[in-house]
C-alpha cells in the first residue's frame, strides 16, 4: 500500500462529555486518494486501539489501493487520529498541554464531524472501523444519521461488554502499577484475547523460544516490546477508559432507538472464534438495530479485522459499489 499523507487540521475549541473544554485541537490525520469536494467520494476509518493515520490504522491495508477493492483512483481513504491517542492529535486544557482527559467514543465521533466539517465535508460515503475504531463507528452512526450512506462496524460491541471491561482491567492496573513495563505486559495480555487457541497452538505448540522455553513466550514479549517502543502509556491508559465508558444507547433512548435513527446502511461483522467481542455481541445490536450481519471468518480470531484484507476489502467495497463517486478534482489547502 502507497503511503497515506499526513497532515493536521485545527479545533479551535471542544467540549468533552465531561465538561471539560479542550482548546487548539490539532487533529493529525491521513488521507489515501484524493478528496473530491463535498467529501462524497470519502471512505472515513476509525482506527483500532494502538493504530494511527500514517498507516490508515492498519486497517485493510493489501485491498486499498489503485486496482485493488478500495480503489484509491476512485476513492480517498481518510483517517483522523482518535482524541486521546498518540499519534499526532494534541490539545491544550486550562493552560495544559495533552494531558491524560476523560475521554469517550461519543468525543471522538463528535470530534470526527467537525473535523470533517473543517474540510467541507458534510457526508461521506461510508464510515468504518474495527474493535475501538467499531465502536467509535457506530456512535458515529448514532451521532450523525445523516453523514454517511454506509457504516460498516467490525468485531465491535454497541456497549462494551462485562468480558472486555474485565479484560481491561487487568490491563489498566498493569500499567498504573508498572509503567512501561506494565504497558508491555498489558500488550501480551491483550494479544492473548485478539487471537484464538487454535491459531496459537497451530503456530506455536510446545516449540522452543528465543532465549525462552517457549516459542509462545517469545511471540508475546516482542509484542510487548515492539509497543513500548512505539505507544505511550497514558495513551494506553485514556483510550481503555474510553472503551469501558462505550454506550451507544445511553442518554438515546437505549441501542435500539441510538442506532435505528441512523438513515444509510448499517452492516455489524462478526468473527467466529473471536473470544474478545464475538459474533454473539455484534448480533445483538444489528438485530436491535435493524442492521444488516455478515462474518469474516478467521483462524486468527479478534485480530481478523485487521489480518483478512480480502475479505474486509471486499465488505468496504462492496458498500462503495451502490455510491457514484464525482469527478476527480483535488481538495488542496488543508492543512491546519
Amino acid at each position: 500500500m502507497t503511503k497515506p499523507r499526513v497532515e493536521t487540521v485545527t479545533i479551535p475549541e471542544f467540549r468533552i462529555d465531561s465538561g471539560s473544554v479542550l482548546f487548539d485541537v490539532r487533529v493529525a490525520w491521513s488521507v489515501l486518494g484524493e478528496i473530491e469536494p463535498g467529501g462524497g467520494n470519502v471512505a472515513l476509518v476509525f482506527h483500532s486501539l494502538t493504530g494511527g493515520p500514517a498507516d490508515l490504522g492498519g486497517f485493510f491495508p493489501e485491498a486499498v489501493g489503485p486496482g485493488r477493492p478500495v480503489d484509491t483512483g476512485r476513492w480517498a481513504v481518510v483517517c483522523p487520529n482518535l482524541l486521546g491517542s498518540c499519534y499526532g492529535t494534541t490539545w491544550r486544557e486550562a493552560g495544559e498541554t495533552s494531558g491524560r482527559i476523560a475521554v469517550t467514543t461519543r468525543d471522538m465521533a463528535r470530534l470526527a464531524g467537525l473535523f470533517l466539517d473543517a474540510l467541507f465535508i458534510p457526508r461521506v460515503a461510508v464510515a468504518t472501523g474495527g474493535s475501538l475504531g467499531g465502536m467509535v463507528a457506530l456512535e458515529w452512526a448514532a451521532t450523525f444519521p445523516e453523514r454517511s450512506k454506509a457504516v460498516v462496524v467490525f468485531a465491535a460491541p454497541a456497549a462494551h461488554t462485562a468480558w472486555g471491561i474485565g479484560w481491561n482491567h487487568i490491563q489498566r492496573l498493569a500499567v498504573e502499577r508498572l509503567g512501561a513495563e506494565g504497558l508491555a505486559l498489558a500488550r501480551m495480555i491483550g494479544m492473548l484475547t485478539y487471537r484464538t487457541p487454535d491459531e496459537l497452538e497451530t503456530r506455536f505448540g510446545r516449540k522452543a523460544g528465543t532465549g525462552d522455553p517457549f516459542a509462545i513466550q517469545s511471540y508475546l514479549k516482542r509484542h510487548g516490546e515492539k509497543l513500548v517502543a512505539r505507544f505511550d502509556t497514558k495513551s494506553y491508559l485514556t483510550l481503555l477508559d474510553a472503551m469501558d465508558s462505550h454506550d451507544v444507547g445511553r442518554g438515546r433512548g437505549g441501542i435500539s432507538r441510538a442506532l435505528g435513527a441512523f438513515r444509510g446502511r448499517l452492516t455489524g461483522v462478526g468473527i467466529p472464534g473471536d473470544v474478545l467481542y464475538g459474533p454473539a455481541d455484534v448480533k445483538r445490536w444489528t438485530r436491535r438495530a435493524g442492521a444488516a450481519y455478515r462474518e469474516v471468518r478467521s483462524l486468527r480470531g479478534h485480530d481478523g479485522f485487521l489480518l483478512e484484507t480480502e475479505r474486509v476489502g471486499d465488505l468496504i467495497a462492496g458498500e462503495l459499489a451502490p455510491v457514484v463517486a464525482p469527478a476527480r478534482r483535488r481538495i488542496a489547502g488543508l492543512r491546519g
